[in-house]
């Protein structure tokens, strides 16, 4: 089963300054600021969600085919899906355009100060769903505002079961278009304070959201994940790892392995488990898509966390 995965691609340029913008910064001059900070090292990671996801997917040994909008400096991004065997048939260059970027520059105390340019991704919506063949599941992860309207009402229509995963987008989305993007997709997924920001808008409890999905997965960071569905409530532990190195793209790691749940029919404890193993791996590495394991290794991972098979 082809799984259909609409969203970002983005180069993450990671920045560390190695003192504290605190000592740099004076409170009392903060209406007028110039500053500007020594970076002596800086790494460009291959980043974006569905980027991210269709990497996780692939090394679960899926098939992902991500869509979305890049600028004419993807080749080296273009190049490293080559290399991990992730079709790209659905990546739309947009002509005189970057690709998204989001500049990242973290002090001492983990402070960070960004700053991100959505470039291509804003031209998400000229990709259709329409336009990929043998789809038969599909997630709406953050990109362009219109994209993820479009191809939420493209998947609905379509018949085709999809995860809606605001994330990062979600202060784009009014009450009602929350509660239109609840009433297509199949599946929600989001963190706690998404969920909590979700609720508000909308109104809703997870019962009521549940009226019109089948399962609400709220992830909780170090406190695991609970998988919510009309035949109760599924609480999913967190994978213990010996250092956690850098959380970002653990969501989309975590939305790797519940896709490859619901690719394969496997049931919520186990498809919330291969998830919770996936963000653990992803924390243990810097970067979003430097973690790397073969099928029988994670296979083996998943025996000595919890005890069982998939």
């Amino acid at each position: 089963m082809r799984t259909l995965i609409c969203g970002s691609f983005a180069y993450d340029h990671i920045m560390v300054f190695e003192d504290r913008f605190k000592n740099h910064i004076l409170p009392d001059k903060v209406h007028m600021l110039n500053v500007s900070f020594l970076v002596p090292k800086m790494r460009r990671e291959f980043g974006g969600c569905a980027g991210n996801i269709a990497y996780g997917l692939k090394l679960l040994g899926g098939d992902p085919l991500p869509m979305g909008t890049v600028g004419e400096d993807f080749g080296p991004y273009a190049g490293w899906m080559e290399e991990c065997g992730v079709d790209r048939s659905r990546v739309t260059v947009v002509e005189d355009t970057f690709t998204a970027q989001a500049f990242i520059v973290t002090d001492l105390d983990d402070n960070q100060i960004n700053a991100f340019h959505p470039g291509a991704m804003s031209f998400s919506h000229n990709n259709k769903v329409s336009d990929a063949a043998d789809v038969g599941l599909g997630i709406v992860s953050p990109d362009g505002r219109d994209g993820m309207i479009e191809h939420a009402e493209q998947f609905h229509a379509a018949g085709i079961p999809f995860v809606f995963d605001p994330g990062q987008g979600l202060p784009m989305f009014e009450a009602d278009l929350l509660r239109k993007f609840i009433g297509q997709a199949t599946w929600l997924a989001a963190n706690d304070y998404e969920w909590e920001v979700i609720a508000e808008r909308t109104g809703m409890t997870v019962d009521e959201a549940l009226g019109q999905l089948e399962a609400v997965v709220i992830t909780r960071g170090k406190e695991g994940s609970t998988i919510h569905t009309r035949g109760g409530r599924i609480d999913i532990p967190v994978v213990p790892v010996a250092e956690a190195k850098d959380p970002t793209g653990c969501g989309d790691a975590y939305r790797a392995g519940l896709l490859f749940g619901l690719a394969n029919k496997l049931d919520w404890q186990t498809s919330g488990r291969i998830a919770s193993l996936m963000g653990a791996i992803k924390i243990a590495h810097d970067g979003t898509q430097n973690h790397r394991f073969t099928m029988e290794q994670f296979r083996s991972r998943y025996r000595a966390e919890f005890g069982t098979d998939f």
